[in-house]
């Protein structure tokens, strides 16, 4: 039997320096780098071990971060919601997927360096990226189940470690960095990369795919209306609407063209019209019960959506309620507890 891993040997990528910008373009191009340099490594490794190779170390790559520094309590818009900090002090967040968040990440640091004035630094966190995060985007890659391995996984790679993969920041509930730093993002690096393999799994399409208006259904025919509405505006060149996304990932851009229903149907079916810059259409059919829409919505949640809503038929209303009110908890915390357990 081979001998196990001790911690001390561990193989890295090279170390790299923190770089400072003042340039958000810049800026998500190193950590997309970064990004790029670490995911590579882990598929390397771990494809020499699928092949039998037994690493003679540990393997291990860390999500790339970005981190801000203020020492000034200048005032910036009150209005803004994003894109600032209310405090001097040291900010910092982990990032994953860069090329499928570009726009997101542009926009936030863009602002950043705006309202406070100095730079971001980009550099390498302490957090490890889990093999299985790192593998995701590969369709010739895949993590085997515990035990079919001459080893331990977690033995040699690092996994995903659900005891922080949580909503501490964006409950409000005082998260702090291990190294003291103040949240700068919502969501974790970790938190993120487990939501899309979620809604990869659930919703049988890419999280490519998902775009920044979200609809949220329990009714089947919704969706035939949707698919109608869908190949209307593909039949129309003047619409702006590129593409029909069903489960399975199977995409048409003509609007007469076959629509395959995969054989067995995901937990939540979803569809999505596309348009450029994401700003096309998602229906996401939730079923019925809370469950479902608690899953859906705290997975969802990470892709930063500009707006979600909810179209089906009300069994009843509170006498608090009048119909259009928003029925679909958008806060992570809910006030009625029902979802606590």
């Amino acid at each position: 039997m081979n001998a196990p891993v001790t911690e001390a040997e561990t193989l890295t990528p090279p170390t790299v320096a923190e770089q400072d910008f003042t340039d958000a373009d810049a800026a998500v191009d190193r950590l997309c780098e970064l990004y790029s340099v670490a995911t590579d490594f882990l598929c390397r490794h771990f494809t020499e071990t699928l092949g039998g190779k037994r690493p003679a170390a540990r393997i291990r790559a860390f999500y790339p971060e970005i981190r801000i520094t203020t020492t000034s309590y200048a005032q910036v818009d009150t209005r803004l919601s994003f894109g600032h900090v209310h405090e001097p002090g040291t900010y910092s967040t982990t990032v994953t997927r860069p090329d499928l968040f570009r726009h997101y990440l542009k926009q936030q640091i863009s602002l950043l360096l705006e309202n406070h004035c100095v730079p971001v630094t980009i550099g390498l966190s302490q957090t490890p990226m889990p093999v299985h995060f790192a593998v995701a985007g590969e369709a010739d890659i895949t993590v085997p189940q515990d035990g079919a391995l001459d080893f331990p996984l977690r033995d040699v790679f690092d996994v995903p470690d659900l005891s922080t993969t949580n909503d501490d920041i964006v409950n409000g509930f005082g998260f702090e960095n291990p190294d003291g730093s103040g949240p700068l993002a919502p969501f974790t690096a970790q938190r993120i990369d487990y939501s899309l393999a979620r809604l990869a799994h659930y919703t049988a399409t890419k999280p490519e795919h998902f775009q920044n208006h979200i609809l949220f259904t329990n009714y089947q025919f919704y969706f035939e209306e949707f698919e109608a509405y869908a190949r209307a505006q593909l039949a129309d060149p003047d619409s702006g609407y590129s593409s029909f996304v069903g489960p399975g990932n199977t995409e048409i851009t003509d609007a007469d063209a076959p629509m395959p229903i995969p054989e067995k149907q995901p937990q939540m079916p979803t569809y999505h019209l596309k348009r450029k810059g994401q700003n096309g259409i998602t229906l996401v059919n939730i079923g019925v019960g809370p469950s479902n829409a608690k899953t859906a919505t705290d997975h969802i949640a990470v892709l930063r959506p500009h707006a979600w809503l909810m179209v089906g038929h009300c069994a009843g209303l509170r006498n608090s309620q009048s119909l259009g009110d928003f029925v679909l908890a958008h806060a992570y915390l809910r006030e009625d507890h029902v979802l606590d357990d």
